[in-house]
C-alpha cells in the first residue's frame, strides 16, 4: 500500500482525544485514515518506570520511537537498551520490541506507525480493558486488525519486574 498524500494534515493539541489519566496518557494524534495511510502518530506519557507496551511486532509497519522527555527502556528481539530524551529509534517490521519508562524516570515520548496502519481503536480498546469493559482476549482476537501481534519475553519480564515501580 503506497500512500498518496497530497494536503497537509493539521491537528492541533486541543483537537486531540486523550486516553489515560494522570501520569499515564496517550494522545490520539494523527490515524491512518487522516494520512491517506502514511503514518499514525501517538504521544504517551508514562509515569516512572510504567509499561508502554508488551512485547509485540508488526507485520506492515515500522515504528519509530522519539524520545521528548524522560528515559525509555526498549526491547528489542532479545536485548534491552535505553533511549534518553532528544533519542530516536526505528524498529523494522517484524522484529519483537517493547518499551516502558524507564525506573525511576516518567517519560513523553512520540510513537509512529509507517506505513500508517489505523490505532485509535486499539488504544480505545486498551483503555476499555482497563476500565473493565473488555478482555485481554479481545486484544488478542484483534491481532491482525491492528498488526500488533504479541509475543513472549522471559527476559523483558525478568527485567522489568527486577525495576518495575508500578
Amino acid at each position: 500500500m503506497t500512500a498518496n498524500l497530497v494536503n497537509p494534515v493539521l491537528r492541533q493539541a486541543d483537537d486531540a482525544e486523550v486516553l489515560g489519566a494522570g501520569s499515564n496518557e496517550v494522545r490520539l494524534l494523527l490515524d491512518a485514515s487522516a494520512t491517506d495511510s502514511a503514518i499514525s502518530l501517538q504521544e504517551v506519557r508514562l509515569a516512572d518506570g510504567a509499561d508502554g507496551a508488551q512485547p509485540h511486532f508488526h507485520t506492515r509497519s515500522h515504528e519509530l520511537f522519539y524520545v521528548v522527555e524522560g528515559e525509555l527502556q526498549v526491547l528489542l528481539d532479545d536485548t534491552i537498551t535505553t533511549l534518553a530524551a532528544g533519542g530516536a529509534l526505528v524498529v523494522p517490521k517484524r522484529l519483537p520490541h517493547a518499551f516502558g519508562a524507564t525506573p525511576g524516570i516518567s517519560t513523553r515520548l512520540l510513537v509512529t506507525l509507517t506505513p500508517g496502519v489505523e490505532r485509535f481503536e486499539y488504544f480505545r480498546l486498551l483503555a476499555r480493558i482497563e476500565r473493565g469493559e473488555a478482555t485481554v482476549q479481545n486484544l488478542l482476537d484483534s491481532q491482525e486488525t491492528y498488526d500488533t501481534y504479541f509475543v513472549d519475553s522471559p527476559r523483558w519480564r525478568a527485567e522489568r519486574a527486577a525495576g518495575h515501580v508500578r
